[in-house]
């Protein structure tokens, strides 16, 4: 080969090499929030789909003192679950985020089994539950403090849950209804920011009403923690108002307990017109993208005969959705609250001012 052949030869060469070089960069660079925490690993949000980001497979009441797997069969709680769970994948729906947290029934291995063989995706959780006066905190709660629980909650997303090896893809707590949080509740979020700082997880809390929603977030805002990392899990049970200067900040309003209720008059609280009216007022204030919405149903109770009544979750798509069309929302609405809403809410990110 010629010299100026080579030397031609080289740039060509130095060319290819520089353009896979960029594609590979390009490819495999990986920014914060591209993806989920499922019971089978990681997953690019781009792939969650229709979500529903609320509901429940599993919940035993019998409190932390006294709970234990012994008091389910998971082959009897898969067999129950799996036609309502069949039924929404025939709806579209692809990924299920599941809300029972420790010691009140969460069990990540039935998940996965239901991801088996339904090929949906499943999202399990981290945290405490302290709503209904702390029954479901374990014992060890009170003689921790805020960094050492954070520090549980962390190893179960480094490391899984429970010998598992299946990892939280977020933090779910709860705290009472109560104008001003409890030392313990005050400790539960505490630990829940310090988690997500480590995690990027984001904090799920079933709260209720405007006060413990509101110091909530000023305790996490306090930590350096923007709102778009915290959850108003039932801020339906909140105002209006509260919900709009809410998610003006940031914070994510979650619109819990959608269900077909015949003995409601249309329009009454907690009606299906009612839920359509409170998302239809988030969306003139330019909110629509803040509003996440869910049936909070399911499940199975081991203290039942044959784990009780399963509510199912289509009432969103049966009846929800129908009357927010009915009412002006389009598709790209309707694809905004149930896709692109969850994906944005559950992605892995650490959120800071």
């Amino acid at each position: 080969m010629k010299k100026d052949d080579w030397d031609v030869f080289k740039i060509i060469l130095y060319l290819i090499l520089f353009l896979l070089f960029g594609i590979i960069i390009i490819t495999c660079k990986s920014k914060p929030g591209e993806f989920i925490m499922t019971v089978n690993g990681p997953l690019k949000t781009s792939e969650m789909g229709l979500t529903l980001e609320h509901e429940h497979i599993l919940v035993d009441f019998i409190g932390a003192d006294s709970i234990d797997k012994s008091r389910w069969n998971s082959e009897d709680v898969i067999n129950k679950a799996l036609p309502f769970i069949l039924q929404i994948k025939e709806k579209g729906v692809k990924t299920f985020i599941e809300c029972t947290p420790a010691y009140l029934g969460r069990d990540p291995v039935i998940l996965k089994d239901l991801s088996k063989k339904t090929g949906m995706n499943f999202i399990t959780n981290t945290g405490y539950y302290g709503a209904r006066k702390n029954v479901f905190i374990p014992k060890s709660f009170y003689s921790l403090d805020a960094s050492e629980i954070a520090e549980i909650w962390i190893d179960e997303f480094i490391n899984g849950i429970e010998g598992s090896g299946i990892k939280p893809g977020f933090i779910k707590i709860a705290v009472d209804p109560a104008d001003t949080l409890s030392s313990e509740h005050r400790k539960i979020i505490t630990s829940a920011g310090l988690a997500h700082l480590k995690t990027g997880l984001v904090i799920a809390s079933h709260t209720g009403p405007d006060k413990p929603a509101f110091e909530q977030i000023s305790i996490l805002k306090e930590m350096g923690i923007d709102p778009s990392a915290f959850i108003w899990i039932h801020a339906q049970g909140g105002t209006v108002e509260g919900n709009i200067k809410a998610a003006r900040e940031g914070t994510w309003i979650s619109l819990d307990g959608v269900r077909t209720r015949p003995d409601l008059e249309p329009g009454a609280p907690n009606s299906i017109e009612w839920y359509s009216d409170r998302i239809i007022e988030l969306k003139n204030n330019g909110l629509l993208h803040k509003v996440l919405i869910s049936h909070d149903s399911g499940w199975y109770d081991p203290a039942l005969p044959e784990g009780g009544t399963f509510d199912g979750f289509t009432d969103i798509f049966d009846s929800l959705i129908p009357d927010l069309k009915s009412k002006g929302l389009n598709g790209a609405d309707i694809e905004q609250i149930m896709v692109k809403n969850p994906a944005d809410a559950y992605k892995i990110k650490i959120r800071t001012y």
